[in-house]
């Protein structure tokens, strides 16, 4: 099994302090949390996208750029890129970019997108929001594998013969489709043989189980290998202590925290009690043995070779936080490394082998 931590970058107040930190101090965060992924030896970082608050990662491209400059090992995901709001040649461009400064560690998790404030900044509605999601993808991925691309299209212009630069250095890169509530992009991930990556955070276990089992199906329908249907799986939260009571102490006031600000909202919490959220949510929280029993439990109903764990834990203090990841690396993912099967494919990517100019003129040649 392989891990991931990553961060959708909200902004605001502590639900325990009520403490709002800068912007500034926000993304300094995110830059230290990625390198203590790579430091511990997390697998992947991933860095969302929204574009209404309290989020502040409307460009993970930038963000993800410049951790490509800090880090040298992990690879860096998009958690994820909301192509049903964006135009997929604009996106293909900043994205392939990004896989060259990467040295080729970038891998997207595409999804269309929720939140009905970015729907309206980007004139995009519900009923029109699947479509669009799938023709990005489709014009993206078309982009990516071929030099010229002809595409008739129904939310861009069309294209004919059209070009699109940097040529990318994975070839191609994988795209795993995020998956919440819907069919439709569990669909999408079925047909082109892509992986599944289950949303996993807000509900208990059942309806994303369905979901994963319409996945199989649709993957075999589609005439795939059932040995290759690859799945991905968020958590809803993570802390771990050595003793469970004390892992249950520390975020007892992180929960009761969110609890209120879900009723502030107006919100009706699915979960009551943190007991509950405890037992029936994805959350991993308590010893390391009942994080390992609770991620066994949900590997029988999702068959997942990828773990996400959220690398923000705001509530918590942060070296209570920094230790807790520590004893993730140092007694979590030993246990579920040797037990749990990685993905069917070598983790690091395989790259183009380099081209050498015939000349310097050529070089400038469009």
């Amino acid at each position: 099994m392989r891990f991931l931590l990553s961060t959708l970058i909200v902004h605001a107040p502590d639900p325990v302090t009520g403490v709002q930190k800068s912007t500034s101090q926000r993304f300094a965060e995110v830059i230290e949390k990625a390198l203590l992924a790579e430091q511990l030896g997390f697998d992947g970082f991933g860095v969302g996208e929204r574009h209404e608050r309290p989020f502040i990662s409307s460009s993970p491209t930038v963000v993800l750029s410049h951790l490509a400059a800090l880090t040298r090992r992990i690879r860096l995901f998009t958690t994820v890129t909301t192509l049903s709001l964006l135009d997929p040649v604009r996106a293909y461009e900043d994205y392939a970019t990004l896989d060259h400064l990467s040295g080729g560690r970038l891998e997207l998790i595409i999804g269309k997108g929720n939140g009905a404030a970015q729907r309206e900044l980007f004139n995009v509605t519900p009923d029109d929001q699947w479509a669009r999601n799938a023709e990005s993808y489709e014009v993206f991925r078309a982009l990516w594998r071929n030099p010229r691309v002809t595409a008739e299209t129904r939310f861009r212009p069309p294209l004919h013969e059209a070009e699109a630069w940097p040529r990318p250095l994975q070839q191609p890169v994988r795209v795993w489709h995020g998956s919440a509530t819907s069919r439709e992009s569990v669909d999408l991930a079925a047909r082109y043989g892509d992986p599944l990556f289950s949303a996993n955070v807000t509900h208990a276990i059942g309806p994303y189980a369905e979901l994963i089992r319409h996945y199989r199906e649709r993957w075999a329908h589609y005439g795939h290998d059932p040995a290759l249907a690859t799945v991905g799986a968020a958590s809803a939260g993570y802390h771990a202590r050595p003793r469970s009571q004390d892992a249950l102490a520390a975020y007892a006031p992180v929960f009761a925290g969110h609890l209120a600000m879900q009723r502030r909202m107006g919100l009706e919490p699915v979960f009551a009690t943190l007991d509950d959220y405890v037992e029936r949510s994805s959350a991993l929280i308590g010893s390391p043995q009942q994080v390992i029993e609770k991620v066994h439990r949900y590997h029988e109903q999702f068959g997942h070779s990828v773990l996400n764990v959220q690398a923000d834990a705001p509530g918590l203090p942060e070296a209570e936080h920094r230790a807790s990841l520590e004893l993730f690396q140092s007694q979590i993912a030993p246990v579920l490394r040797r037990d749990l099967p990685d993905p069917p494919w070598p983790w690091a990517p395989v790259l183009p082998a380099p081209q050498t100019p015939q000349s310097s003129e050529q070089e400038l040649v469009p």
